[in-house]
This record gives C-alpha cells, structure tokens and sequence, in this order.
C-alpha cells in the first residue's frame, strides 16, 4: 500500500515519463539518463523526495531553488519537483524558482 506522499511522487513520475525528451546539446549527442530535478527551497523532506524517486528507478537531483531553466536542461531535466519550504510565497525575499520555468 502506497502512503500519501508515496502517491504523490509517483504522480510525479507519471508526467516525467510521458514529458516530451529533452533537448540535444550544441554537439548533437544524445541525452543522458531521464532525469527528474528536485529543486530545493529549504523542506526537511527534499532529501527524501529525492530518494523515493530514485527508489523508482529514475535518475533524480536535489539542486538549488535557484537553477536556471537552461542548466536545468543542460542536465536533461524531463520533469522538476519544487520541494516547499518554511516560507510563504507571499514573504517577501522568499526563495523563487528561475522565472522562465512558467514559460
């Protein structure tokens, strides 16, 4: 039986494997394992959420919040998980993700 948040990276799992693939470098070669980014805005359960991915045999990364969309490809990101934090979205000075990840 799956616990709650079991189900809910799985969720996420399912977008990742159905995204699109992921862009080619300049050089043309192929990309690397599939890859889901967690980005990291301070939860006590980022390091989990990454483990649990991996435990479903996907290649996952616990990066900063702050990784910018490009190096998010760079590393063949199919899919990015957004951890939480302590903070409100409304705090000012919160932590944000690169703006260019809602285009």
């Amino acid at each position: 039986m799956l616990a709650p948040d079991d189900a809910e990276v799985e969720a996420y799992l399912e977008t990742a494997l159905n995204a699109p693939p992921p862009e080619r470098d300049e050089d043309g070669a192929p990309p690397g394992p599939e890859t889901v980014a967690v980005l990291d805005f301070g939860s006590q359960f980022s390091q989990l959420i990454a483990r649990r991915v991996r435990e479903l045999n996907v290649y996952s990364e616990l990066l900063p919040h702050d990784t910018s969309l490009a190096e998010l490809r760079r590393r063949g990101a199919r899919a990015v998980i957004l951890s939480g934090g302590p903070n409100s979205v409304y705090d000012q000075g919160a932590p944000k993700p690169d703006p260019a990840l809602w285009d």
